[in-house]
Formats: C-alpha cells, sequence, structure tokens
C-alpha cells in the first residue's frame, strides 16, 4: 500500500504509542485522524506536528466505552477526509486486577474498550475500508503468551483481541487485511519505577526495552511491504513471550 494521500485513524493517538504511530504515518504522506479521549493537549500537540509535515490532521475525540461514540468517531473522519483507507485500534484499558481484587465493573470496562470498540469501529468502517482496499491494525500484546495473573482483564481482553483479528481478517478478505502488532515492553507505565523496570528488562532476551517509535515502524511496514500479510499476531517484544 502507498501511503501518500491514504488517511488512518488512530485511537489513543495523543500521546505514547499511538503519537509514534501517527508521526510515521504523517511522515510518509498518510493524513491522520488523532483520536483521544482524555489526552485533549496530547492529541492537538499531534495535529500541530503532523500539519507541520505537510499532510492532513484533525483531533477527534470519543469515548470507546461508549459503542455510539465509536460509531460516531468513524462518521466524523468520513465527514473530515471524504475516505477511511487504515483503522488501528491502538488505544486501550491497562489496569491491574488480581482474582482476589475482581470486579464485574471492571472486567466489562477492559472489554468495552480493549475488544469490542474495535470491533464496533471495524464493523462501522467496513464499507469505506472495502472500498479502499485498506488495513485494520490492532494493538495486542505479546503478554497473551505469559499472562499475568495481576491483570486478569486486561490480559483477557488482550487475548480476545487476538482472536477477533483473527476473525475479522476471514470476514474482511480478501478485501482487506487485519494483523495484530504485538508489543512488549515498548513504552512504560509512568508508575514503574527503577526497580521493576529493571526487573522486567532483565527478562527481555534482547537485553532492553523497545521503543514507540520501533512499534510504528512495524506497522508502516506491515502497511506498506504486507500486501500478502492477514490474521498474523506480529510479536515486536525483544524474544518475552519466549522466556
Amino acid at each position: 500500500m502507498e501511503l501518500k494521500g491514504r488517511t488512518a485513524l488512530i485511537t489513543g493517538a495523543g500521546r505514547r504509542i499511538g503519537r509514534a504511530i501517527a508521526l510515521r504515518l504523517a511522515r510518509a504522506g498518510c493524513n491522520v485522524g488523532v483520536h483521544y479521549n482524555r489526552s485533549a493537549d496530547g492529541a492537538q500537540g499531534v495535529v500541530v506536528d503532523c500539519l507541520k509535515l505537510g499532510v492532513r490532521a484533525a483531533p477527534m475525540a470519543a469515548d470507546l466505552e461508549d459503542a455510539n461514540a465509536c460509531r460516531a468517531l468513524i462518521g466524523q473522519v468520513l465527514a473530515q477526509f471524504g475516505r477511511l483507507d487504515i483503522l488501528i485500534n491502538n488505544a486501550s484499558l491497562f489496569e491491574p486486577m488480581d482474582l482476589d481484587h475482581f470486579t464485574v465493573q471492571q472486567w466489562e470496562r477492559h472489554l468495552r474498550v480493549n475488544v469490542t470498540a474495535p470491533m464496533v469501529l471495524a464493523h462501522e468502517a467496513r464499507a469505506a475500508l472495502r472500498t479502499a482496499k485498506g488495513r485494520i491494525i490492532n494493538l495486542c500484546d505479546s503478554a497473551t503468551s505469559r499472562p499475568w495473573p495481576s491483570h486478569i482483564s486486561y490480559v483477557v481482553s488482550k487475548g480476545a483481541l487476538d482472536t477477533l483479528t483473527q476473525v475479522l481478517a476471514r470476514a474482511f478478505a480478501p478485501d482487506v487485511n487485519v494483523v495484530g502488532i504485538a508489543p512488549g515492553v515498548a513504552d512504560w507505565p509512568a508508575d514503574y519505577d527503577a526497580e521493576t523496570r529493571a526487573k522486567l528488562t532483565a527478562r527481555i532476551p534482547l537485553g532492553r526495552a523497545g521503543t514507540p517509535q520501533e512499534i510504528a515502524a512495524a506497522i508502516e511496514f506491515v502497511l506498506t511491504d504486507g500486501d500478502y500479510i492477514t490474521g498474523a499476531i506480529i510479536p515486536i517484544d525483544g524474544g518475552r513471550r519466549l522466556v
């Protein structure tokens, strides 16, 4: 896929990995819908940076816990840009929950944001994506191969996203490629102290954490050179899933 002149919607694009993806695609000439929920200032900053790169960009607010807001988000993109070629489901809810602290409310929140929202967005965008012979990229997580009991609802929701990626790959074929990108450590949560970071890094065979830019580079590769890739969950984790 040639990215110049295409339009991508990136959820959670106001910060961290989403920001890196937006800027990477903008540098390749792709117009960008910069979705955010609470990171309004960050999203506006990403839009400004994308505009400086000579592409069109716009901030787009939506609460992904709300299915109707997800549907309206696709409408915003089509109204703003007139097309949608690429849907990148990057936004994610990441909260700890072990067995002793299980709540149905938190469980359902993870499912709504991490699984239901990508499904609703893909469904609402299906006509535009099929017309464009486009792409869907889901940000999965290599943790699903070694699930953490400290984050039950998160890991289960990401495992469901793996399955959704594979199901949508068949449902959209042959018109739209659907691929999962599964980071390991790519951007540290703010509350991880130096000791925790060192402990987790020691478990990575390549001996270091990844970066948002490396995840964005993998996504660009899949978009531009992945014409024969669909239904795959590609780990970008430094080998963390192996140990």
